[in-house]
């Protein structure tokens, strides 16, 4: 196994990606809770959505860790369940089996570049400034988001976002475990994310924020949403739109993922991800697997940075995090106490427990920004859109097609067109489209 992942040349061992899989399952389980709460509501049932979030996400992370050998997870993509849920089947009236069906077509078609190698000339073409900007950008995503889920970030009506209230038990409980966690980075500890979150696990207990809700139990049965799909349905002409929303925003959500997981990781080599089509190919059948479980899109997902972040740089650590998808079909009631979240209010629900970790996240993705040559303004402005217009968008893709237009437009009227491929030219273009006609 350890010739397998060649942890010796990649400069790790079998406890660093025990550890690092354990963080990434961590920040990203609340997944197991969100995603059905949110394709829920078109009538889907939530026990067996659960049951399909896990399945996917265990098996895909699994094949991603022996296919790629790289520590990258995948799950239904957030953003992707909300276009599904409330846009396709409430805000269109299309049922959740025919949305099931767009899925799954997008899915093939998404198979089926990817054995053109399309994609993998798509994730050449990004300039390296942009792709060092989307680490950067995602970082400030993947902390603004804990900033939220701790409650020290609310929203407001007229400044759009707001101060929360610092003293509550909520923001103390996670910024105690930021002061902790950042303490073991200071020293070095080995596992200081994973630590830290379960340090403020178990300090959220006797504060009586984090509840008790038992070790095991058994899951839900998947019948429900198994196999419910209609793709005959989803053929139709009147959804090719909502095909082609879907393929777009999986597309440029994995390359934007993939590019910050590969510069943050050490992973990019000569400008480029080795093994990238692998990568897309497993993310592709990722999407058409769960559309037959009975979720959304499936993508690789940002918080794998975490498990990096903690050590882990082969395929060993999405192992791992899949055989915990797997577990945590049976021990529901503890994966929720520590990954779960909490409704404070009305339409209020915070991660105080995992938010540290996001925080953590997020500053460590800040490290390469040194990388940009802030001198030269061709360079600097498209890189400072896509860091700034992540977070605000709550969209990778979006800073991702901003940072595109804008680095297009700029060096070519300011006489350095010919610096920028005829492949990003064109894709600049399709954003432009995508913009003016698909929102």
């Amino acid at each position: 196994m350890s010739k397998f992942f060649a942890l010796k040349s990649l400069g790790t061992n079998w406890r660093t990606e025990i550890i690092a899989g354990f963080t990434t399952f961590m920040t990203m389980a609340y997944i197991i809770f969100v995603n059905p709460a949110i394709l829920s509501v078109t009538g889907m049932d939530f026990g067996a959505v659960m049951v399909a979030t896990c399945l996917v996400t265990a098996l895909t992370t699994i094949l991603m860790g022996i296919y790629t050998n790289y520590p990258i997870a995948l799950a239904p993509g957030m953003g992707m369940n909300a276009y599904f849920a409330y846009t396709v089947c409430l805000g269109m009236g299309i049922s959740w089996e025919v949305a099931l069906g767009c899925v799954f077509i997008e899915g093939v078609i998404f198979i089926l570049l990817t054995l053109s190698k399309f994609r993998q000339k798509l994730f050449d073409a990004v300039p390296q400034t942009i792709r060092i900007a989307v680490a950067c950008g995602i970082g400030l995503l993947i902390a603004f988001v804990g900033l939220k889920d701790a409650g020290i970030i609310i929203s407001h009506p007229s400044t759009f976002v707001s101060l929360g209230k610092i003293t509550s038990p909520y923001a103390m409980l996670s910024l105690l475990g930021l002061l902790i966690t950042s303490l073991f980075l200071i020293r070095k500890i080995k596992g200081s994310i994973f630590l830290g979150i379960l340090i403020t696990a178990l300090l959220g207990i006797p504060l009586g924020i984090v509840k008790y809700q038992g070790i095991m139990g058994p899951p839900p049965s998947i019948s429900p949403t198994l196999f419910k799909l209609d793709i005959l349905s989803a053929l139709k002409l009147g959804f090719l739109t909502i095909v082609f929303t879907f393929l777009f925003m999986d597309i440029f959500d994995t390359v934007g993922t993939l590019a910050g997981i590969g510069e943050i990781g050490g992973f990019i080599k000569n400008g480029k991800l080795p093994r990238v089509g692998r990568c897309f190919f497993v993310d592709a059948l990722g999407t058409v697997f769960g559309s037959l479980l009975g979720v959304s899109t499936v993508t690789s997902y940002i918080e794998s940075i975490s498990g990096i972040s903690e050590g882990g740089r082969s395929g060993l650590t999405s192992v791992v995090v899949g055989l915990l998808f797997l577990f945590s079909l049976f021990f529901f009631p503890l994966t929720k106490m520590i990954g779960g979240g909490y409704e404070v209010c009305s339409g209020m629900v915070l991660h105080p427990v995992t938010a540290t970790a996001l925080i953590i996240i997020g500053t460590l993705m800040f490290l390469s920004i040194t990388k940009i040559d802030w001198r030269d303004y061709s360079e600097a402005i498209p890189a400072f859109l896509v860091i700034i217009t992540m977070p605000l968008t709550f969209s990778i893709a979006n800073g991702l097609a901003i940072g595109f237009i804008s680095f297009s437009a700029i060096k070519l009227f300011s006489g350095k067109g010919k610096e920028v491929s005829g492949l990003v030219y064109l894709l600049s273009l399709l954003f432009i489209l995508r913009f003016a006609f698909l929102e």
